[in-house]
């Protein structure tokens, strides 16, 4: 039986936050988990797990076990998850795979984060062992569909990232951001963006905080700013105005009393926090206090939309891309598929091909006529490699016609 292709997940569209977080692959863990998901479930599998969605493909024979195995393996009801997930079979897996990786199914469309996370979740089960040639295909089409959408249309040419809705957000809580101080907690690609934005706005200071002191440094020399280490922010959080938070840590980096501490030293002037990160860096909490002014990615999701109409005609250029490049995926699949049976003819072929020459040269030893037992061979092999294709045409033609209705 051939195994079938298929996703499962939720995102940013189906599910909150509160939701999306309790379900994050984190990396120490991602190994561990594809090898679960191939020794009981799939032939294939690779997880994609990000801020806005956390999505399984697999290549195997049991799709319907999947949403059972991811509640499981996060300690959830299934009921709890069941209701924000989708479930997608062949062919709207691959296209929803294409989509995803054009940027068209991303909280800001056409930004490119969400193709080098592909290309980490493709080599994370490469890795693991459990990209098998089904997916690799599918991986691999998706980033030259990817790059296609990318070349051939507009559709990254208007859009607002999360790093320029954080600015936008801060200038409506501050009347100039050039008397304001930046902390960016963390030193990934999207702090990177955040602070290319806020180093625009020329502020009076820039501090990245991380875990790695080193990486720190590495991206604050960049922006002429200061490196500190994670565990000093309760000595400086007061000294910010602006917060902008986004690692891959498990459990909150700033929690409400740390916060309050800081509001208090700061003689309640406000504080503007942006949380990036899935699951949260900043505890809810904290967005409760009086003069914190706390968003989240969910929040951000009305202002990075909203030049969506600019995009409306790049989007349907993708979209007729992808419609394209499906078909031509799942003709290859579909070809992919009858390579066994072709393989069998071609073995039940030659399987018959050694028993006539056998029988010819036993006929031969005999002493009978060569050129009687080559016409008997060719005769045979004739009739019996005829034998299967001939019942099929058969049966094809001697159904009767289909009666069309009055109406048709």
């Amino acid at each position: 039986m051939n195994a079938s292709l298929f996703a499962l997940g939720l995102n940013h569209q189906t599910a909150p936050l509160a939701v999306r977080e309790r379900v994050v692959f984190h990396v120490e863990r991602l190994h561990e988990a594809l090898s679960e998901l191939k020794r009981s479930l799939a032939n294939e599998a690779a997880i994609l797990s990000t801020c806005n969605r956390t999505e399984i493909y697999v290549s195997g024979e049991k799709p319907g076990e999947l949403t059972e195995w991811l509640a499981q393996y996060h300690r959830l009801a299934r009921g709890e998850l069941q209701p924000y997930l989708y479930a997608l079979p062949q062919e709207q897996a691959v296209r929803h795979a294409f989509r995803v990786a054009s940027g068209l199914d991303s909280m800001v469309i056409g930004e490119p984060q969400i193709l080098g996370q592909m290309k980490e979740a493709a080599r994370a089960a490469e890795s693991a062992g459990t990209l098998g040639s089904l997916l690799h295909r599918l991986f691999q089409r998706s980033f030259a569909v990817a790059k296609e959408v990318r070349s051939t249309t507009r559709i990254g040419a208007a859009s607002v990232s999360m790093a320029a809705a954080a600015v936008k957000l801060a200038a409506r809580i501050f009347p100039s951001l050039k008397d304001q101080s930046v902390l960016l907690i963390g030193a990934g690609e999207m702090i990177e963006l955040t602070a290319t934005h806020f180093a625009a706005q020329a502020p009076a200071r820039i501090t990245v905080a991380n875990r790695t002191l080193e990486r720190a440094e590495r991206l604050a020399a960049r922006f002429n700013a200061r490196a500190i280490e994670l565990r000093a922010l309760g000595e400086h959080l007061q000294d910010y105005d602006i917060i902008v938070s986004c690692t891959a840590s498990s459990l909150p980096i700033l929690g409400k009393g740390l916060v309050e501490r800081a509001l208090r030293a700061r003689r309640r002037r406000p504080m503007f926090m942006v949380d990036l990160a899935v699951p949260r860096d900043i505890e809810q909490e904290a967005g409760e206090l009086d003069d914190v002014f706390l968003y989240t990615v969910d929040d951000l999701a009305s202002i990075v939309s909203a030049n969506l109409d600019s995009r409306r005609a790049a989007l349907d250029q993708a979209e007729a891309i992808i419609d394209t490049q499906v078909g031509r995926f799942m003709h290859w699949v579909q070809a992919r598929e009858g390579v066994p049976l072709i393989r069998a003819l071609r073995e039940e072929a030659d399987d018959t091909r050694r028993q006539e020459l056998e029988r010819a040269l036993k006929s031969l030893a005999r002493g009978e006529d060569p050129a009687k037992v080559v016409e008997a061979l060719s005769r045979t092999l004739t009739n019996k490699l005829m034998h299967v294709p001939t019942e099929a045409l058969t049966f094809t033609f001697s159904r009767p016609p289909r009666n069309p209705s009055r109406d048709e």
